[in-house]
């Protein structure tokens, strides 16, 4: 936990009625205070002068000596959920990366792509790149085979007219 500014000054007294009762040598003295200032958690004040008489400051419990996951420092049961990834992103992104193998799903990743990132913006959940690479999979086959679809047009229009 973070250490205040009060908190650092209860470890400066400590420190200085440690080096008034000749606990601490001048130059131990000078080191800690220097280090006592620039603390930024319980922790480290508290090894400052874990080997010296307190009095009446409130220390926390120092921590186990074993390792440990790491915990979040607000329990969880005061956290919102994550957002969870919107379905139908992951449906785009399926459908967009199985158009090379079967064209048809090209479209239900337009389909789904669109109604993905509309669901995403109403609920805020995850998946707005998903949604979009379904829907560039998407509009890239189906651009494509238009593309083809054209050229199979002009050709055959071509190749009828120049044969009578």
């Amino acid at each position: 936990m973070r250490a205040s500014h009060a908190d650092r000054e209860r470890t400066v007294d400590v420190l200085k009625a440690g080096y008034a009762e000749g606990r601490l040598s001048h130059a131990e003295y000078e080191q800690r205070m220097g280090r006592a200032h620039h603390a930024q958690t319980y922790g480290e004040l508290h090894a400052l002068i874990a080997d010296l008489p307190q009095g009446p400051m409130a220390v926390p419990a120092p921590s186990p000596q074993y390792a440990q996951p790491y915990q979040q420092a607000v329990p969880r049961t005061f956290l919102p959920p994550p957002p969870q990834t919107n379905n139908s992103a992951v449906g785009a992104l399926v459908c967009g990366v199985l158009t090379p193998f079967y064209g048809v799903t090209a479209i239900p990743a337009v389909i789904l792509g669109h109604k993905a990132r509309a669901e995403i913006r109403r609920t805020g959940e995850k998946g707005d790149g998903m949604a979009m690479a379904g829907l560039v999979l998407g509009w890239l086959t189906i651009g494509l085979v238009a593309l083809v679809v054209l050229g199979l047009v002009v050709f055959a229009a071509g190749s009828g007219s120049g044969s009578s």
